[in-house]
């Protein structure tokens, strides 16, 4: 099971070291911006993610706006991944990106 959190909770979580921010959006939308430290998450990127995440670490799934991201997290959830979540309101939504 995951969780959808707000950016001042993702904000928080992005503070512990072991943390990784999976950034979903398309090639040219992560190349024009994305977070520092983002992964951006690819069919082809998924699986070395998966392999080199542990699965208790705090897993912070973005998209657009918040709604793709719930279905990859529920996905990692579903994998393994007991520390998942999925940030409301996107990459548009983030306040200081």
């Amino acid at each position: 099971m995951f969780k959808r959190i707000n950016e001042q909770v993702a904000k928080e979580k992005l503070n512990n070291p072991q943390s990784v921010l999976l950034d979903m959006r398309d090639s040219e939308s992560y190349s024009e911006g994305h977070l520092d430290g983002a992964i951006h998450l690819t069919q082809e990127s998924i699986v070395e993610v998966m392999t080199n995440t542990a699965k208790d670490a705090p897993v912070l799934v973005m998209c657009y706006h918040g709604n793709g991201s719930q279905n990859v997290a529920a996905y990692l959830a579903q994998q393994g991944f007991t520390d998942v979540y999925s940030i409301d309101g996107g990459y548009e939504g983030w306040s200081d990106k």
